[in-house]
């Protein structure tokens, strides 16, 4: 069991510690430095100029362990892809931005037509080349299934993209996506185990490597994850709760996801309908809690607490 468990965490640890003092300088002379916005918190314009697309060392870590694993453990295979595929797309993103100094990075039509790529190829390995179930795990009834039928394949694509763009919008502290997502990487770990879902290694390699990451991305965090990082872990996020029927169970254990695209969607609507009116004072929701006068590190804190406890219930659930 160890060599499942915590052989991947550690060897995904460790290449993401040694990796990070040789790519953190490497980005620095670069000079692909994080641009903050001048309407946001006051206190992030000390950020501009930390470096970005630090998910590449998430990616590596993560990748090097699963392809250790592959051979045994093939169910690794699509959520590997997933993650890397839309790491993919978020390093397209963030070189434009930071390196050809195009502020907008991809345009938006080029953005989602790759995300629909990579996730219309996920759904068809999914379909045909394992057996994992379309049917939904319900929470809190234990064993029963919900199937949506001929809806399942349109599902597919809003609940990865829903989760990819939630995980996205939930990094813009130091240390909170990373925080987050260790925790729910550690709740499929620890499902994975009780399904007897052969995935361990590759949920392991994502604990260990945002281990290693949170080294480097606490606060005051001298690299950030960038989309590189960000749409990658959502795309591990989405891609392990299909593996295991758990796609329920991301509105519970991956609530700050749901919570940060919400606020930004709300926003956006109410804005729009009352021409100019907004229900927060900024979105994401993390933005707004700051503008309440919260601390950066008691906003990462509190969103860590409250995602732990949440992943408690999602173990009752069930």
């Amino acid at each position: 069991m160890y060599q499942e468990i915590v052989l991947p965490t550690l060897i995904s640890f460790a290449i993401s510690v040694i990796l990070g003092p040789v790519l953190i300088p490497f980005l620095r002379r670069l000079k692909v430095g994080q641009t903050v916005r001048d309407e946001g918190p006051q206190s992030h314009l000390k950020k501009s100029g930390t470096p970005t697309m630090g998910g590449l060392l998430i990616l590596t870590a993560m990748t090097v362990t699963s392809l250790v694993y592959m051979r045994k453990y093939p169910d690794i295979l699509p959520i590997l892809f997933l993650t890397l595929g839309f790491g993919l797309i978020g390093f397209l993103d963030d070189y434009i931005k930071v390196v050809l100094k195009r502020s907008m990075g991809l345009r938006a039509w080029q953005k989602f037509g790759l995300q629909i790529i990579v996730t219309a190829v996920f759904a068809f390995y999914l379909h045909q080349y394992t057996n994992v179930g379309m049917a939904w795990r319900i929470p809190f009834m234990s064993g029963q299934y919900v199937d949506f039928g001929i809806f399942n394949i349109p599902l597919i694509f809003i609940v990865v993209l829903g989760t990819v763009n939630g995980t996205n919008f939930t990094d813009g502290l130091d240390g909170l996506a990373t925080s987050v997502t260790i925790l729910v990487a550690t709740f499929f770990t620890v499902c994975a185990i009780g399904l007897n879902a052969p995935i361990t290694p590759i949920t392991c390699a994502a604990v260990g490597a945002l281990m290693g990451f949170l080294l480097f991305n606490g606060y005051p965090a001298s690299v950030f994850m960038g989309d590189t990082g960000s749409l990658a872990l959502g795309g591990f996020v989405a891609a392990c709760a299909y593996m295991m029927q758990l796609q329920l169970f991301l509105v519970i254990v991956g609530f700050i996801y749901v919570a940060e695209v919400a606020s930004v969607m709300l926003q956006v609507s109410y804005f729009k309908l009352t021409g100019g009116k907004r229900i927060f004072k900024m979105a994401p929701i993390h933005h707004h809690f700051e503008l309440c006068g919260w601390k950066e590190t008691k906003v990462v804190n509190i969103f860590s607490v409250v995602t732990a406890i949440l992943c408690l219930i999602g173990f009752l659930a069930l």
